[in-house]
């Protein structure tokens, strides 16, 4: 019997909150998680031409959505919010305008915010993109996995577990790399566990980033 459970799932309401928050009747249930995917979708790609880096690390770790009747709350955690800041200096108001006017939101007010991440490689999508990047330019997985931990260890996390599926340094036949350093103790509840699963294509196909980062114990 397999035991695949998404370790952020498995701590709901724990350690582990949801990254949306609104209620609303069934039938209009799947409206709104539609809308909440293309708002996340819409924001990375807009961040990402914005800030134009050639690694493809826009630095978002994560969106959170509040939504009322008439107010649609925003809050953007990201690692380098200065780059969305410095290239244009109203970068968050133009964002707000453009998002506000893809979505018609007419009858509803839109406001965002930026949160800085304060130690953004202790992040784990922050990570993610930034291997997925060094993949991209051809760098030895194994490289850029070492290259990962340290960047981790210096943001005073307590472990961390990464591993790449799928056709690396371009092999024909598919494979699971990985390598763990301190302590990653999935079976605890109590244990804060920042996960992520991220996909990359690359010229010789699609590998699977995922991460596990051991933050804290409760």
């Amino acid at each position: 019997m397999g035991q695949k459970i998404n370790p952020l799932g498995f701590r709901l309401g724990i350690t582990q909150s949801h990254y949306s928050l609104w209620f609303s009747q069934p039938k209009n249930y799947s409206e709104g998680l539609q809308e909440d995917h293309k708002i996340r979708n819409w924001i990375k790609n807009y961040v990402q031409k914005t800030m134009r880096i050639s690694s493809g690390v826009e630095g978002i770790a994560r969106i959170e959505i509040q939504k009322r009747i008439d107010l649609i709350q925003i809050v953007i955690y990201m690692g380098f919010p200065k780059l969305l800041i410095e290239n244009k200096p109203r970068g968050v108001e133009e964002l707000q305008m453009s998002l506000q006017k893809e979505f018609n939101c007419v009858n509803r007010k839109l406001n965002i915010s930026i949160t800085r991440i304060t130690k953004p490689y202790g992040n784990s999508t922050i990570l993610a993109e930034f291997i997925a990047g060094q993949l991209k330019n051809r760098v030895s997985f194994r490289k850029a996995m070492k290259k990962a931990i340290e960047l981790t260890e210096q943001a005073d996390t307590k472990g961390i577990q990464i591993q790449i599926s799928g056709r690396i340094d371009g092999k024909e036949i598919a494979r699971v790399e990985w390598i763990r350093e301190g302590r990653v103790p999935l079976q605890t509840i109590r244990a804060k566990i920042d996960y992520c699963s991220y996909t990359v294509r690359t010229i010789y196909g699609v590998l699977g980033i995922k991460i596990w980062i051991f933050i804290d114990e409760e």
